[in-house]
């Protein structure tokens, strides 16, 4: 797609404050691809203000009318699902496949689970002697990554939406035309003007002006915890709402019963999926002693499949970041059985495929989120050393456990200090709350528990 030179605000295109541009870079082949305004404290300014001016209207609108533009937007984004994965395939580097059955599907599922909720959504409900109102929070400042561009925007942007709340989006520099795009799809679907805007430029500059503006009413963030830490300590000054979703080191635990191969398999698929750029990819593989080595051969045979198969990091620092941390477990001592350090290709922000084995808890890859496609395996005694090293780090976004008997796999899970487990490769659900526990942030998305994320509450007694 060609990228827009302007702002879309208040129901259109319009010029950006300042003339400073930010260049879009295939990470595949290091092009520049496409520019689009970085924007200032002002364009954010003029983006609230429209958002603010917009929503009396939009919140005092009937749900089924909310739905019926949520139901639009999704036709529009089926309509356009090919230039969606293309348009992110050339700005992240993920493969057209992926981009495909992920990157554009996801987004459609959710959109449309939105539209449902909307025109279901008991924003009424009566209590005692009490009518109690779930009500729209009000303006939302949303702040998305670049991992999964169009999907954290579709998780933020559509409940909003549903709840009746009145958007300005700062999408991630890195991947500002799926952003773009998407504002096109709202415009086509018929949302209102004002209802959403976008506002395109640096984190430092437009996604802090955007936390500041005492005119949002709350600020949903994805990304990482040290930023989501300053974003919540800006809006608890200003008492303000936040919904964080943050960083993970997630553990995939392999029970002695469990289908080892298949566990392995689907473990490494995983961690490798859009080139280990997911928060919550289980890049701890847990496994009991007696089964290990077995393990380790298998998870080095399954990453040796993927050289081919992903796709670059997002850009060359991070390529640079996910180099450091190999070398850093290979400093600390573990033992490289996949991939290494060394780029695999000349051209390109590429990462090799990475397994570790003898990862030991205390060491800086068993820690801390690497964001690329690298897995350590460790190794533990009994159940309870299981369960102490997966509960052992500050994270506790998602997880997994395997048995053979699936009531094992669940006991184990309740005990997980973790807000999502898959049991026995268990699917992914639009609908169940995503979120973390510790500091993998605060808050949750996806279903009717995201959608009570932009929803404040008045209780009238009679």
């Amino acid at each position: 797609m060609k990228a827009h030179d302007g702002m879309y605000i208040d129901g259109a295109w319009r010029p950006a404050d300042g003339r400073d541009a930010i260049e879009v870079v295939n990470p595949a082949d290091e092009q520049v691809i496409g520019r689009v305004p970085a924007g200032t404290a002002l364009d954010v300014d003029t983006a609230v203000r429209a958002a603010r001016a917009a929503l009396p209207a939009w919140a005092a609108t009937p749900p089924a009318e909310r739905a019926a533009r949520l139901a639009a937007l999704r036709d529009v984004l089926v309509a356009r699902k090919d230039e969606v994965a293309e348009t992110v395939t050339a700005e992240l580097g993920s493969p057209l496949k992926f981009s495909q059955a992920v990157h554009a599907a996801a987004p459609i599922a959710v959109a449309g689970s939105y539209a449902e909720l909307a025109a279901t959504y008991a924003f009424e409900e009566k209590i005692g002697n009490s009518v109690v109102h779930h009500e729209p929070v009000g303006v939302v400042g949303a702040i998305t990554p670049w991992n999964y561009p169009l999907h954290q925007i579709v998780a933020k942007v559509a409940p909003a939406l549903a709840a009746g709340c009145t958007i300005v989006l700062k999408p991630a520099e890195d991947t500002p035309l799926t952003a773009q795009l998407f504002a096109e799809a709202v415009h086509e679907a018929g949302v209102p003007a004002g209802v959403f805007n976008l506002v395109t430029g640096l984190g430092p500059v437009a996604g802090q002006a955007l936390a500041e503006h005492p005119g949002v009413d709350l600020v949903s963030f994805t990304g990482s915890t040290a930023v989501g830490r300053r974003i919540g300590a800006i809006a608890g000054a200003a008492v303000k709402q936040v919904a964080l979703e943050l960083g993970g080191k997630s553990a995939n635990v392999i029970l002695p019963s469990a289908d080892l191969a298949r566990a392995v398999n689907v473990g490494v698929a995983n961690v490798m999926s859009n080139s280990g750029q997911t928060c919550s990819a289980w890049t701890r593989m847990l496994v009991h002693a007696d089964r290990y080595d077995e393990a380790v051969e298998l998870a080095a045979e399954a990453a040796a499949k993927y050289g081919d198969r992903i796709g670059p990091v997002v850009n060359a620092k991070q390529q640079e970041r996910v180099r450091g941390y190999i070398e850093k477990g290979v400093a600390e001592g573990a033992r490289v059985v996949a991939g290494g350090p060394e780029a695999p290709r000349e051209q390109g922000y590429f990462v090799s495929p990475t397994v570790f084995a003898d990862v030991s808890e205390g060491m800086t890859i068993a820690q801390e989120e690497i964001f690329g496609p690298v897995l350590s395996i460790l190794r533990y005694e009994d159940e309870a050393d299981a369960l102490r090293i997966a509960n052992g780090t500050v994270y506790g976004l998602a997880g997994a456990v395997w048995a053979g008997d699936e009531a094992e796999a669940v006991a184990f899970a309740r005990r997980m200090d973790t807000g999502q487990v898959d049991i026995n490769g268990g699917r992914f659900n639009p609908l169940a709350p995503f979120g973390g526990y510790k500091q993998s942030g605060v808050g949750r998305e996806l279903g009717p528990h995201g959608l009570s994320e932009y929803l404040q509450t008045k209780s009238l007694q009679f």
